[in-house]
């Protein structure tokens, strides 16, 4: 490439060309935002080496190396890749990583990739953070100004002296912490939690310490930069806009700053003085800066304890021990029986508390939060911990007091109002003769539920038998069940979908309430949306938004059909149904799990947009409930996994199962129940597992989408595919995990064998089993199950 050439990626997000910072003349390598106006830009290649003029040339050698060349052919800036290659390609890709890899081998690591070496912005899909192996240190440094990229005075990185943890440091001065995570968010920066723009997850092993983020809507752009004045800003822009915003910025106000108010004090900017000394200390008369004393000191045996605070940006954790498998109260115990621990807190409270930190010096730098899931038990000597846990008490019982006052007077008020209510109420059904319908509203009503709690509108009878043509059979969608499902037309002409529950089926009921409670708030763009309901004259129908493409189904499943979905559409499908699997196990007032999650309950709207739909079988999850228990195991065999067929355990573990078996079944154009090879009596997830294992993957694509493919596409989702049908439930990821995997290039973790590993005996015919039931192998452990549905 010589200078005035660009190297844009396949989706044109990114251009790799030469350039010149604001007013300099120097030329750079650098990659940009192709379609952004201001062209900003993400990473630079000779940053510490400008050229002089405009006859560079980047090259590729023979052996994989790339070499930047002034025109007198001096060497300005190299890769310095040690491994070799064949047949070397350099490539960008849509996430912005320009690599190098073999291209004689498409399935190899790059054999140099920018990610590895960022310059002062971290993107989406991006390690931030720390290879413990290799010693590679992936952080981001500020420019020395907006003229000059070369390193400047700040760097953002994980530090790892003690329990790894996010620092802003000017040359080698801290100036901000983002805190330790505890399984959940960073203790700094609990904000971040309740970001719905965008997704992270923190990766912590022997081998690797990162952070990597990704975003949820693919036409909004951000990334995470330091600025040449040491913010570290995540920075937004959207495809048609003039150019970009700032969302957020660190630090964020002066308790953000490191050690704002010295050791032992929480800086709280909503208070006067900000700085205030935690319970049991005094400030330091001696030298105020330096923050607090103990005021009494501790005595180094079993009458010292611990007081608990909670609410705070945890102390900064550089000479720290942490252990992940201890318990907290063996935590406790180590830290006592230690002379020099000052404090102990949880690791990882994403599960309970878990995990063990211990601090060995003074507390610094701690905030006082709206909103944080930590809790740090600091050391006191006995007499402090009695009397701190007495003023506590009886600051609890003034607190109790003011409430029960404040309770009954709102509940004396609220009676008086129901009451007043009620009485309005009977006379307006009375007058309006509508005893009838109250009691024909009785089942939701005796969940606790009326009308107005479900914000959904009633259709009447009459609106529904007109839409339907008096239910004919001509208008019928697809029969379940549970009962039929129509197409219907209002009177405004909206087309739409009823779904008339049959009046013998008793499991049909309870499906009817669990769409109507559950499901009657649910709003996203990859679920179906439930319009309203008719419950007169005995009959219990659903009305949802009418989807004219029909299910998944029908497409993949059909030799003529499957050819209207390509693998782009496929892999958009793909992507849709795990947005909307994310959005019900996380994102939603009401978390759920599907539990009946298949190619058939998966609608395509106009735009062959998936729609997840049928939510008879979803059950809510309240709390920090992460899994249920049943005896009554419901859903479609070939897409329930093993912990919920074997032990009727279901869990978002559970969804992620059938959400694999999903993509498969979209991959291959094959169902999973039923499948047959001429080679073998494997079932689809063996068959995959089987080419996976051997590097045959690309056998398992369908015929029909082969010429449509993007390899590394394909490659990645049967990947996907088969992390999320292992047998252990936690070894499958979680779904915005999934997403994350699905959207980035770097590598994924090796799965486990499948869950239901199957070769079944084809000889039907000479079988003894009953045609009712499924002999299942779950990797030795041999379960008979009367098949549900």
């Amino acid at each position: 490439m010589s200078d005035g050439d660009t190297l844009v990626s396949a989706d044109e997000t990114f251009a790799l060309g030469f350039f010149s910072p604001g007013t300099s003349k120097n030329r750079y390598v650098g990659i940009w935002y192709n379609k952004d106006p201001t062209k900003a830009i993400v990473w630079v290649a000779n940053r510490e080496k400008p050229l002089t003029h405009s006859s560079g040339v980047l090259k590729v050698n023979s052996t994989g190396i790339l070499v930047l060349l002034d025109s007198n052919n001096t060497l300005i800036w190299s890769s310095n890749t040690t491994r070799s290659a064949q047949h070397p390609v350099a490539k960008l890709l849509n996430s912005g990583n320009f690599v190098v890899q073999d291209d004689s081998n498409s399935n190899s690591d790059f054999l140099w990739q920018s990610f590895d070496y960022p310059g002062n912005t971290i993107l989406p899909g991006q390690k931030f953070g720390r290879n413990l192996t290799t010693g590679l240190n992936w952080l981001i440094t500020s420019w020395k100004s907006s003229d000059d990229p070369s390193q400047g005075s700040f760097s953002y990185q994980f530090d790892i002296d003690g329990y790894p943890q996010f620092v802003l440091r000017e040359g080698a001065a801290k100036r901000f912490r983002f805190g330790s995570w505890n399984g959940i968010q960073f203790s700094g920066a609990p904000q971040l939690k309740n970001d719905s723009t965008f997704r992270f997850i923190m990766i912590s092993n022997e081998e690797e310490v990162y952070y990597v983020y990704w975003l949820a809507d693919s036409s909004v752009h951000q990334r995470l930069q330091v600025t040449s004045d040491g913010f570290s800003n995540r920075m937004s822009w959207s495809d048609g806009s003039s150019g970009w915003g700032t969302v957020s910025h660190l630090p964020v106000d002066d308790c953000d700053y490191y050690g704002k108010c010295g050791a032992y004090a929480s800086c709280d900017t909503n208070s006067f003085p900000m700085c205030n000394c935690l319970d049991g200390f005094v400030q330091n008369t001696t030298d105020p800066s330096s923050g607090c004393v103990r005021r009494t000191s501790l005595s180094c045996n079993s009458s010292d304890g611990f007081v608990k605070f909670s609410g705070l940006k945890l102390p900064d954790t550089e000479g720290t021990f942490f252990n992940r498998s201890m318990s907290l109260e063996d935590c406790r115990i180590l830290c006592l029986n230690n002379c020099s621990c000052m404090a102990y807190a949880a690791l990882d409270v994403s599960k309970g508390p878990n995990g063990c930190l211990l601090w060995f010096g003074n507390l610094i730098d701690m905030k006082v939060l709206s909103a944080s899931d930590d809790d740090i038990y600091t050391r006191m000597a006995g007499k402090d911990v009695e009397a701190i846990e007495q003023s506590r008490s009886q600051k609890s019982k003034k607190r109790k007091r003011k409430v029960i006052i404040a309770v009954s007077c709102v509940l004396s008020f609220g009676i008086l109002i129901l009451c007043l209510a009620y009485i309005i109420y009977r006379w307006k059904m009375n007058q309006k003769g509508k005893i009838n319908e109250e009691s024909e509203s009785g089942a939701i009503n005796s969940h606790h539920h009326d009308e107005n709690d479900l914000e959904l509108p009633l259709f009447d009878m009459c609106t529904i038998t007109s839409a339907t043509s008096n239910f004919s059979s001509d208008n019928i969608l697809g029969t379940g069940g549970f009962g039929s499902v129509y197409k219907g037309v209002l009177e405004d002409g909206q087309e739409v979908a009823v779904k008339r529950l049959s009046k013998n089926s008793s499991q049909g009921h309870q499906e009817f309430k669990n769409e109507v409670l559950h499901v009657a708030k649910l709003q996203h763009r990859n679920l179906v949306r439930l319009l309203g309901c008719c419950i007169q004259a005995g009959e219990r129908m659903l009305v949802y938004e009418f989807m004219r493409n029909k299910s998944l189904d029908y497409f993949i499943f059909d030799s003529d059909r499957g050819k209207l979905l390509g693998w782009p559409k496929r892999f958009h499908i793909i992507n849709g149904i795990a947005r909307g699997l994310l959005y019900l196990h996380q994102d939603s007032r009401h978390r759920m799990v599907h539990r009946d999650l298949k190619a058939g309950n998966v609608l395509l709207d106009d735009e062959l947009n998936p729609r997840i739909s049928d939510f008879g079988l979803a059950r809510r999850f309240v709390g920090n409930e992460n899994e249920a228990n049943t005896k009554l195991i419901v859903g479609t065999y070939g897409y329930l996994s093993p912990e919920y067929i074997v032990d009727g355990l279901y869990s978002t573990k559970s969804d992620v199962y059938s959400f694999g078996v999903s993509v498969l079944e979209i991959v291959s154009g094959k169902r999973n129940r039923g499948f047959i090879h001429i080679d073998h009596n494997f079932n689809l997830l063996g068959h995959a597992w089987t080419l996976f294992t051997e590097g045959k993957c690309l056998e398992l694509v369908d015929a029909l989408i082969k010429d449509s493919v993007d390899l590394p596409e394909v490659l990645r989702s049967i990947h996907v595919g088969l992390l999320c049908v292992q047998r252990n439930p936690e070894d499958r990821p979680s779904m915005s995990y999934v997403l994350m995997m699905l959207s980035s290039e770097w590598a994924l973790p090796q799965p486990k064998k499948p869950g239901f590993f199957i070769e079944r005996d084809v000889v039907g015919e000479n079988s003894s089993s009953s045609k009712n039931e499924l002999l299942l192998s779950v990797n030795g452990l041999t379960v008979t199950q009367v098949c549900p549905r």
